[in-house]
């Protein structure tokens, strides 16, 4: 038995949802946008916020630097509407698919992964808009 107290396969492939948060408490959630898929956000969820999440329709995450609940617009009125979310296999990593109502990050991009990684460029000029 795992600790929640299902096996390893009721975990894996039973329809009780039951994350596996670290040590620190936090899963991680990748946030998609449901029509392009494109990646707007990769943030933290602890129980609290999840459960937010669930009740408002709203995505929720656990701020690390503000140590509190942050619904994603909370100031800027960016909501990010939930359509579906997926959970891996591990439990341990959500995927959400949502509506946003504006920009993503707070720089004002559609999404906070707005520079790519060049492969061949030194770490001096290794970013790139996109």
């Amino acid at each position: 038995m795992s600790v929640d107290g299902m096996t390893q396969h009721e975990h894996e492939h039973g329809t009780r949802f039951a994350p596996k948060f670290g040590a620190d408490g936090l899963i991680s959630a990748v946030v998609l946008d449901c029509e392009t898929r494109e990646v707007l956000v990769v943030a933290f969820m602890n129980a609290e916020a999840i459960k937010a999440t669930r009740e408002s329709g709203n995505v929720t995450f656990w701020s690390r630097s503000r140590e509190r609940l942050w619904m994603k617009g909370e100031t800027s009125g960016n909501v990010l509407k939930v359509e579906r979310i997926l959970v891996d296999c591990d439990q341990d990593a959500l995927v959400v698919h949502a509506r946003p109502a504006g920009p993503t990050c707070h720089t004002g991009a559609r999404s906070c992964f707005y520079r790519e990684l060049a492969a061949d460029a030194d770490d001096a000029v290794a970013l790139k808009p996109l």
